[in-house]
């Protein structure tokens, strides 16, 4: 099988580099605002949330704590299966700690509900989010996002940590799939 040159498999940018540096060196500026004097810890979702982690890591002015769990509810496909399960479990106790949720997107809302009550029932002292990107058009269950990035359509989008089977994380900024690519599929 030939795989495709990247380029001629998206349909085009949505937000772009400078976007999402921007967004995020403002974010972290709240949050080292919000958290100064605290014990924060940095929760961020495997594999996707990894590139905006590092990058709202490396724009705090104060000091966090990082550690990642893995979730799945997607499998290979575009539609969630509705069910969560932990890959990797976090490696640090949260008990009593002040958890900020670092994560790539929001659609449904299932996943990260489920992520919020988890952590809360594990003890911690406060939970909250910061999401990159939400798809309001797709939300089924309310999750109350503290920090926010960008709303988006509903488009099966990629890039900056985002996948589709596992490709496109490598891109610089996010961008819209092309529907031919992933055909077949409920979008």
């Amino acid at each position: 099988m030939q795989i495709a040159d990247i380029s001629e498999e998206i349909d085009h940018e949505l937000i772009s580099k400078d976007q999402i540096e921007h967004k995020i060196a403002e974010v972290a500026r709240q949050v080292s605002d919000d958290y100064r004097g605290g014990d924060l810890l940095l929760v961020g979702v495997l594999k996707g949330a990894v590139n905006t982690m590092v990058n709202v890591a490396m724009n705090l002015s104060i000091p966090a704590d990082m550690d990642f769990m893995s979730l799945s509810s997607y499998g290979s496909g575009t539609v969630s299966t509705g069910t969560v399960s932990i890959r990797q479990d976090l490696t640090t106790d949260v008990k009593g700690r002040r958890v900020l949720i670092v994560e790539d997107i929001v659609d449904s809302g299932h996943t990260l509900d489920w992520l919020v009550k988890e952590l809360e029932g594990r003890g911690a002292a406060s939970v909250d989010v910061f999401v990159l990107l939400e798809k309001p058009a797709r939300r089924e269950v309310a999750v109350d996002v503290r920090y926010k990035g960008f709303e988006i359509p509903d488009e099966f989008v990629v890039g900056f940590g985002l996948d589709y089977d596992e490709r496109f994380r490598n891109l610089d900024s996010i961008a819209v799939l092309r529907p031919e690519v992933y055909q077949g599929e409920e979008a």
